[in-house]
């Protein structure tokens, strides 16, 4: 089976914060799972580098748009790769590769007559003497009446158009913008109401998508799509390949989504593979996101994939709902952030990484507090995981000079781990990841209870053999744990192989032979909770 996952392509103008690895983080644990299972898997994403936030950004700090982008990409590659994201390829929309497949995405939906020209007013700044890309301009939505800028209401998930904005002004320099007609070329999203209808339906009844985005895309259907404009006048961006419009850009309803299929086709460059697999009738994909990009995942995308005749629309909507910081919404403009170059400077990327999957948005929004994200390291990665891994391990270490016991697993405790190995990845599957790790927990207390239980320092002394038995079953549990923890927890993972001695790479329960181990070490170190003040007050210190 060919399995595709992509990644939401964060905007290249400041650093990452949880949120965003909050969202992203289930298209990791998809991708080493599958890749555990042996299917064929792509796991593309990349850096949005040709977005107007990049050009805010440029303009306030005097410098060209390209070093935003240079910094910011380089700096998420940097934390993708230490927060173990293992993406087949991590690109970029500015490169000649995208902005030339684009193009030839955008002239075969014009030949398929699925894009026209359309005189429109468009907002024009009189002040800076430019049309107002839609983010540029800000105002209050129609429908919630929050603020919101023209291109989504991030409060309401309603996608706008600018002049739909009530109390308009612009965003570099707050005067209230005019209006000019000019003309751009438009999306006919309208012609896919019935096929995106039926497809929606389908991804219901097969329980495919995440509620929140059944619903929204459901919202949008009922109100019937609208075409959209796909070009706009832009400063940066993939340039409208159609005579006399030039300096007219590719707007991000083709543009941006686009990136997964132009990043596949450079995966399949670059490595000299065939990428077709993965854009036919019989694909499996995964897009991951936040909730506020549903929309482009659940509708403008599809409508593109099928405009070009692809068989392949998005099968698996994985779209998680908003982290908050300690009980409050997170905003980049406050600096009401935990930033993920700071978080990964002091804490574990396993630590991360299970508190963002244990405590994940997938359903409702969920919170971050420093106290929980502490308590939780000690007392599940600490105190449950690395307690079983450290006491067993350094126990045959001191009474057996290091050499593995192999004694028979009964069947119990057999069929405990192969049907943790076939619960979890059902759970995966069908990306309910929290209930997957709850699952894995369960038997990392069923293990320390065992150990309790069988009290192997007693064992040692009054009957060696049954000693042996139980740190045979101990090390049996904790080699199938680490292995159906990988794709969740990779750093801690390879550390129990490496200790173990353990190659398996296969999604199955195995057996471990008689052999030597390697030196035994603590997987994961106490946090002082004196910590929690800490982070609080920089939080606190560093709002605006």
């Amino acid at each position: 089976m060919s399995i595709f996952i992509g990644g939401a392509w964060a905007y290249a103008n400041g650093s990452l914060h949880l949120g965003h690895i909050s969202s992203l983080l289930p298209g990791d644990i998809l991708a080493r799972y599958y890749r555990l299972k042996g299917e064929n898997v792509l796991y593309v994403s990349g850096s949005d580098c040709n977005g107007t936030p990049i050009t805010v950004s440029a303009r306030q700090e005097g410098v060209s748009p390209k070093v935003i982008a240079d910094r910011y990409h380089k700096e998420f590659e940097e934390c993708f790769a230490r927060l173990g994201f293992s993406y087949d390829i991590y690109t970029r929309t500015d490169t000649l590769h995208h902005h030339r497949i684009v193009q030839e995405i955008f002239l075969e939906l014009l030949h398929n007559g699925l894009i026209y020209k359309k005189e429109i007013e468009q907002t024009y700044c009189e002040h800076c003497q430019q049309f107002l890309p839609d983010r540029y301009v800000e105002g209050i939505c129609p429908v919630c009446k929050e603020p919101s800028r023209g291109d989504q209401c991030d409060n309401c998930s309603t996608i706008l158009e600018p002049l739909e904005l009530l109390e308009r002004k612009c965003k570099i320099c707050s005067n209230a913008p005019t209006i000019r007609s000019t003309e751009h070329f438009y999306f006919s999203l309208s012609s896919f109401q019935s096929i995106l209808e039926n497809y929606t339906q389908e991804a219901e009844d097969q329980k495919l998508w995440r509620e929140n985005a059944i619903s929204l895309t459901k919202r949008y259907l009922k109100e019937g799509l609208q075409d959209r404009a796909v070009s706009r006048d832009l400063p940066i961006g993939v340039s409208v390949p159609v005579e006399g419009y030039k300096d007219k850009k590719i707007y991000v309803w083709i543009e941006a989504v686009s990136g997964y299929y132009t990043a596949s086709k450079l995966w399949a460059k670059d490595t000299n593979q065939d990428d077709s697999p993965f854009w036919n009738s019989s694909t499996q994909s995964y897009y991951v996101h936040g909730k506020d990009n549903i929309p482009f995942h659940s509708i403008i995308w599809p409508g593109i994939l099928a405009g070009l005749g692809k068989e392949s629309l998005p099968t698996h909507i994985v779209s998680n709902e908003y982290l908050t910081l300690e009980k409050k919404k997170l905003s980049t403009s406050k600096n009401w952030a935990v930033w993920v170059p700071e978080i990964l400077e002091r804490y574990e990327p396993d630590s991360i990484r299970y508190f963002l999957t244990i405590n994940a948005p997938e359903n409702r929004d969920a919170d971050f507090s420093w106290k929980e994200f502490i308590y939780s390291h000690n007392s599940e990665l600490l105190g449950a995981y690395g307690n079983l891994v450290n006491r067993t391990l350094k126990f045959i270490e001191n009474s057996f000079d290091g050499r593995l016991p192999e004694k028979v697993i009964n069947s119990t405790i057999q069929d405990k781990v192969n049907h943790l190995y076939k619960d979890v990845g059902e759970c995966i599957e069908r990306t309910s990841f929290k209930e997957a790790l709850e699952k894995i927990f369960e038997l990392v207390r069923f293990s320390n209870k065992y150990f309790d239980e069988q009290q192997p320092w007693i064992q040692v002394r009054e009957d060696v053999e049954s000693c042996k038995h139980t740190l045979a079953v101990c090390v049996y549990l904790i080699a199938n744990l680490a292995h159906i923890l990988t794709p969740f927890l990779p750093f801690s993972s390879e550390k129990v192989k490496e200790m173990i001695n353990i190659t398996e790479s296969k999604w199955r329960a195995f057996f471990v032979p008689s052999q030597q181990l390697s030196k035994v070490y603590p997987l994961f170190q106490r946090i002082d909770p004196v910590q929690i003040k800490k982070e609080l007050e920089r939080l606190n210190n560093q709002t605006v």
